[in-house]
């Protein structure tokens, strides 16, 4: 049977300036939470990701990295070097918690959250982060914008970002603009217990 708690408020926020709070709230049962519903996007990033880079060692930086679920994802994917960012201090201190799992994490704010320089990261990642009321569609081309030309960008889209229209769009500009390559996309299961799905996107750099 399906559990949730924060899973029945976290789709109907609007204002990405609560996320932060909600996610500090959320932190210390957000494992048990996802994993009572069969969370299986990290797992399906990571191997999509494994599939098309060319260097595992290569730096990875994980957008949204909550609690650490991604980064372990990718580490069983054979990634060695993994940054990891988010909004929520709980998430990151539970993330923290993983030994061995990133090499830094950084809090990150509204107004500045991809800090870093153009060409900082061989491969970056945003699982289940592209959302209404989470991240927009625009955060694709800022992803991009810290990716070298043949860097790979994965990330998901769960059903609530696909009914939205706004992140496919930003999609297709991308490619008829020639500034990536589809690489992979694939719909699956994202929190099976809830029947909720995701699409799962490889983006390759021109």
């Amino acid at each position: 049977m399906a559990q949730k708690k924060f899973l029945d408020q976290v789709y109907d926020i609007e204002d990405a300036a609560e996320m932060g709070a909600f996610y500090d709230k959320w932190a210390a049962s957000y494992d048990d939470e996802v994993g009572a519903n069969g969370y299986a996007t990290p797992p399906r990033c990571a191997e999509a990701l494994a599939a098309f880079a060319e260097d595992k060692a290569a730096p990875l930086l994980d957008i949204g990295c909550g609690t650490g679920l991604s980064g372990l994802a990718f580490r069983a994917a054979g990634f060695e070097t993994i940054d990891g960012l988010d909004l929520s201090a709980e998430m990151l201190a539970a993330a923290r918690a993983r030994a061995g799992v990133y090499n830094s994490l950084t809090q990150v704010t509204l107004d500045d959250p991809l800090p870093f320089p153009a060409e900082s990261y061989a491969n970056i990642a945003a699982v289940g982060v592209l959302n209404p009321g989470h991240a927009p569609a625009e955060t694709m081309g800022d992803a991009l914008a810290l990716l070298p030309r043949g860097g790979h960008f994965v990330f998901s889209l769960n059903d609530h970002a696909l009914e939205d229209g706004s992140y496919e769009y930003q999609l297709r500009e991308l490619c008829d603009a020639g500034l990536v390559f589809l690489m992979h996309s694939e719909y699956g299961a994202h929190l099976p217990k809830i029947g909720l799905k995701s699409r799962v996107y490889v983006l390759r750099k021109s």
